[in-house]
């Protein structure tokens, strides 16, 4: 009976997820990948979208007289069951976040960069978890380089380009999607880099045909071409690819400093010290609680 319990609640389980991962796909500084990796889907998610990718390309057989076969055998190892809730719960947080989540984020800046830094501060036991007993001198160094990277990169300025060419939208698209795949990369933050953060969240919620149109061909085209290298990486050489995540992720703390000046640079602590320890204590007590759900949910065994 527990288990058939758990197997009906999966699928809203599956849909909270992902829900998870859009909404935070839309502040700057924190990565959907690092979330996915968190509530155990990281895998499963990784898996299927390189089937998909595959699958795709390999509709070119039916052109060439050679049938679906391929195709179709590459559709049927989709893990549908989870992508499918995954992707709705996704999609529906992006419209919710850009019109709920972002003017929250606006207006109480300090707070909630303290209660996402949280949550990154604890999901690094997730990757450093997986690496398990691999970790050596070499990873950590490797995870000491990465991290100084993204530490930089979070440093960069952010622009603001008000009416983009659509080739400029898809190509920066192309770009950002990789963080979607990628824990410890944040694509919103990429966006706010190439100056389009603002102006996708008004198309967003303007509903600007063209504008999205020419994102999600460019985040097809990046996905594609990502997806399968990720993979590769994660099959092949699985130790160093988490350690440059766990890095990765380190270093985009800087970006999630809670006192900024409206430039990104770093501030001395403000008065309200206690109580931003506060948040970001609850936010790691956030990701605590989800990887002890994905632990249960999977009776002990490694994230999906």
């Amino acid at each position: 009976m527990p288990a058939l319990r758990s197997a009906s609640l999966r699928p809203a389980v599956d849909v909270l997820r992902g829900s998870l991962i859009g909404v935070v796909e839309v502040i700057p500084g924190v990565s959907g990948g690092t979330v996915a990796l968190i509530v155990g889907v990281y895998s499963t998610l990784i898996a299927s979208a390189s089937h998909v990718v595959r699958g795709t390309l390999a509709l070119t057989d039916v052109l060439r007289g050679r049938g679906a076969a391929r195709s179709g055998e590459h559709f049927r190892a989709v893990t549908w069951r989870v992508v499918v809730p995954v992707v709705i719960g996704m999609v529906v947080a992006v419209i919710a976040g850009a019109r709920i989540l972002a003017p929250l984020v606006a207006e109480n800046p300090v707070e909630t960069r303290a209660v996402f830094a949280g949550l990154i501060a604890a999901s690094l036991l997730v990757p450093i978890g997986m690496v398990g007993r691999a970790w050596s001198w070499r990873l950590v160094l490797v995870t000491a380089l990465a991290a100084a990277a993204s530490f930089v990169l979070s440093g960069l300025p952010a622009g603001q380009v008000t009416d983009p060419p659509l080739v400029l939208v898809a190509g920066a698209a192309a770009i950002a999607i990789c963080a979607l795949v990628f824990p410890g990369v944040s694509g919103s933050f990429l966006l706010l880099v190439f100056g389009l953060y603002e102006t996708t969240l008004a198309a967003v919620n303007d509903r600007n045909l063209p504008y999205l149109l020419a994102f999600a061909v460019g985040a097809i085209v990046g996905l594609g071409s990502f997806v399968g290298l990720l993979r590769m990486l994660l099959d092949t050489h699985p130790a160093i690819t988490l350690a440059v995540a766990t890095g990765l992720m380190a270093g985009s703390l800087r970006a999630l400093w809670p006192w900024q000046d409206p430039s990104g640079s770093a501030l001395p602590p403000g008065d309200d010290l206690w109580g931003v320890i506060a948040l970001t204590a609850i936010g790691a007590a956030v990701v605590l609680g989800l990887v002890a759900m994905q632990h249960r949910l999977t009776d002990g065994r490694s994230p999906r």
